[in-house]
């Protein structure tokens, strides 16, 4: 999904530094295959200038990468991106976007540490990609969500068929956005900070 056109915040975005009032700050990592959004929703909901590592895309990569539905994109992750919201005066999230190609996986360990959740970013002209990152979540035992990024030409499925499709538990949230919208991105994380809520009130003590 194109980046240029992303929703973009009015003015100019803020400095890098945390806001005063800010009393705790929680790491959230966005995942998924290879162009299904991630730098996009990234750039969409950041309200500092996001960090970007991306490379023009070359010959090596093809027969590697997997670029249907992507045919035109011309740059690619390599390391990770970089943003971050307020959600209140107290709560600022920062987000760590991966690369979504398998051969620069190994990056993930670090982008993981302290994380406290994931948005799992899919497509669904290629649902079959998100299988093995969904895979490595549940083997580290990290808490996510799955967003439906509805690109304009992808089909549309009931909830229940991609929950089926995908072997989620129920307890798992599904929701469709636009990762170009910050609206809606914003709206994926707060589904997600809700679903830590629930997951943390289920383990505390009686």
């Amino acid at each position: 999904m194109d980046f240029k056109g992303s929703d973009t915040i009015p003015g100019p975005r803020t400095e890098d530094q945390l806001p005063h009032t800010a009393a705790a700050a929680v790491k959230i990592v966005i995942v998924g295959g290879f162009g299904v959004g991630k730098t996009t929703m990234v750039g969409s909901v950041s309200e500092i200038r996001p960090l970007t590592t991306e490379e023009t895309m070359t010959q090596a990569g093809i027969g590697v990468d997997d670029n249907f539905g992507s045919e035109t994109k011309t740059a690619t992750t390599v390391a990770m991106d970089f943003g971050r919201i307020s959600i209140t005066e107290e709560l600022v999230l920062y987000l760590f976007g991966t690369p979504g190609q398998e051969r620069f996986w190994f990056l993930w360990n670090g982008l993981f540490d302290g994380a406290l959740g994931a948005v799992v970013l899919v497509d669904t002209r290629r649902l079959e990609v998100s299988f093995d990152v969904i895979g490595r979540l549940e083997e580290r035992g990290v808490p996510f969500v799955v967003a439906v990024n509805t690109f304009p030409d992808a089909p549309r499925y009931p909830i229940d068929e991609l929950r089926t499709a995908l072997d989620l538990p129920d307890e798992i949230p599904i929701v469709e956005c636009d990762a170009r919208r910050r609206a809606s991105s914003r709206d994926v994380l707060m589904t997600l900070l809700r679903f830590l809520h629930a997951l943390a009130m289920t383990k505390a003590p009686a």
